[in-house]
């Protein structure tokens, strides 16, 4: 492994769109916050093999179907986003025209929001158990109620949920007056009923590092049996769309920062983050960083892992099963 690359230069790296520079990230969180980039990432690489060997996973999830409750319908239009996601989504009325698709083995079903940041999948409870008939299911429930939560927990579905532990970043990103304590309080209702796999949003915030050292503080409370991280991706058309993503480097301290807390959890890089040299530098990174699982790896990534003398193989379904 080549540790002798340039790793704390102050740049938003290859790839990066105009707008605010995103700071460094905060420092006096953990023993490693103290450590250059290379040290921390020698760290994090010898926790990494010392658990899970010399085992990494690229995931491609063409099995995984994508399935809204709302269409393209949002009521919050959160700044990152603004609903474009919803686009590319089959709307749950429609889940029928799966059944002949042979490729289809889960369903991840997600929505927009509601005013209160929930998504209104307990609403269609009925399609859900056609659903889970068929497939696994990975849910997007947002900030549940947990009445919704016991109804759906008997089809033993997977609950993904993004976990935000500032109220700053989440006023400013969802327009909600929710707190950091009501994402943790219903981060530990979901475990109660359901496996959940937290996401954390590095540079949610415009591509500011907020909050995210806290919501890995939060996990070595509450617990996680895995953990996906997710970067922040200017999107055309909405109110973050010409800020920069955060520096790939930062990205890496985050994701081997958790590592090092939690040497022995599963760690995944998610698919939204984003693409060209951005993803070739991060993807690199986090492999160093000591990811379990890279969804679209780039071809940097699987030339670094060939390098380090690990052993991928493919999954096809959505990184959170």
């Amino acid at each position: 492994m080549d540790r002798n690359a340039p790793l704390e230069k102050n740049s938003a790296g290859p790839g990066a769109a105009g707008g605010a520079r995103t700071r460094a990230p905060e420092e006096g969180e953990h023993e490693s916050a103290s450590l250059a980039l290379g040290a921390l990432l020698d760290r994090a690489w010898d926790l990494r093999r010392s658990a899970f060997g010399g085992a990494i996973e690229w995931v491609n999830p063409v099995r995984t179907a994508v399935l809204s409750v709302t269409g393209s319908a949002c009521a919050l239009g959160c700044a990152h986003c603004g609903g474009h996601y919803l686009k590319h989504m089959l709307p749950i009325e429609r889940w029928r025209e799966l059944i002949d698709e042979d490729r289809v083995s889960s369903c991840l079903v997600s929505g927009g929001c509601d005013g209160r940041g929930r998504v209104p999948v307990a609403a269609h409870i009925d399609t859900i158990r056609e659903l889970a008939a068929k497939w696994r299911l990975n849910l997007h429930l947002g900030l549940a109620d947990e009445a919704d939560v016991a109804e759906l927990a008997p089809l033993r579905p997977v609950a993904s949920f993004d976990l935000v532990a500032d109220d700053a970043t989440i006023h400013e990103v969802y327009g909600l007056g929710a707190s950091a304590e009501d994402f943790l309080s219903t981060y530990a209702m979901l475990r109660r009923h359901v496996r959940v796999v937290p996401h954390i949003c590095i540079g949610l915030r415009g591509g500011e590092l907020s909050g995210e050292f806290e919501a890995l503080r939060a996990l070595a409370r509450l617990g996680a049996e895995a953990i996906i991280f997710i970067v922040f991706t200017p999107t055309p058309g909405t109110r973050y769309a010409s800020r920069r993503p955060p520096d790939p480097e930062h990205a890496a301290r985050v994701i081997a920062h958790a590592r090092t807390m939690f040497p022995t959890t599963p760690i995944y890089l998610g698919c939204m983050r984003p693409r060209g040299g951005y993803r070739d530098v991060l993807d690199k990174l986090a492999i160093r960083a000591g990811v379990n699982r890279i969804v679209a790896p780039s071809p940097r990534a699987i030339e670094e892992a060939e390098a380090l003398g690990l052993s991928a193989r493919w999954r096809e379904e959505c990184c959170a099963f």
